[in-house]
């Protein structure tokens, strides 16, 4: 059977214009069996930005959603965009968000990841937190690839995947979801209830976490993680 392929939204450097994506989304979506492709975000009119979503979702089998800068939450009608905030580049934030729309409603498996995480919640009608260690500051620290605990909820598709015990992850984000309407659900929290992971239950494969998944946790043989994505390139090989 041929690896599904997998497209990875890349960062965009406005200042000096170029792509970037990280090598170790690449590495994982390799290491699960899937065959990866970056993909470079449109910047121009809405239509034909559409447009060029609907031809790359009809070639690809799956859509990994990656980390990134933060959001401009005026244009989300979420208020001022905090001081705190490093706001990505608005047309990339804008073309990521609709790509997100597109693939969820025509029920494409996606994995996102941080950024992506709350690209999959804001679609879906979400708040954001959007500076967490001025909004919670006795809250642990979530930024320099912490490493804590996040605990799947029972009958989640996510605890089917992980189990329902704590499992340790690494984090690199000081935003956050902060509300999630229905029909999502959040599938994961920590113990400071921090929404850690969301999913779509009408959706094949519609899944968001907030921590890293292709970042290996330290001294430890067996990568939790390792099994998300393996489901997620399952997803998308079906």
């Amino acid at each position: 059977m041929s690896a599904p392929l997998i497209a990875i939204n890349a960062l965009f450097h406005a200042e000096d214009p170029m792509l970037r994506l990280r090598q170790r989304y690449v590495d994982a979506v390799r290491r699960a069996g899937g065959l990866p492709v970056a993909l470079a975000s449109h910047h121009g009119p809405d239509g034909e930005r559409d447009a060029e979503i609907d031809a790359i979702l009809d070639r690809i089998d799956g859509l990994l959603l990656t980390g990134g800068d933060d959001f401009h939450a005026g244009p989300l009608g979420l208020g001022a965009t905090h001081p705190a905030a490093d706001a990505t580049y608005l047309p990339k934030q804008e073309f990521d968000l609709a790509l997100t729309r597109a693939a969820v409603a025509r029920d494409l498996p996606v994995l996102g990841i941080c950024f992506g995480m709350q690209c999959l919640g804001l679609v879906g009608g979400a708040t954001l937190l959007q500076d967490i260690p001025s909004a919670r500051p006795d809250a642990r620290e979530h930024r320099d690839s912490a490493i804590h605990d996040v605990l799947p909820r029972k009958g989640t598709k996510l605890a089917g995947i992980l189990g329902i015990g704590p499992v340790p992850v690494v984090s690199r984000h000081h935003q956050a979801l902060r509300t999630i309407p229905p029909p999502w659900i959040v599938s994961a929290m920590d113990d400071e209830n921090l929404v850690e992971a969301i999913e779509h239950p009408e959706r094949r494969f519609a899944l968001g976490v907030q921590w890293h998944p292709e970042i290996q946790v330290p001294d430890r043989n067996q990568q939790p993680s390792d099994a998300l994505l393996a489901a997620f390139v399952d997803a998308c090989r079906r």
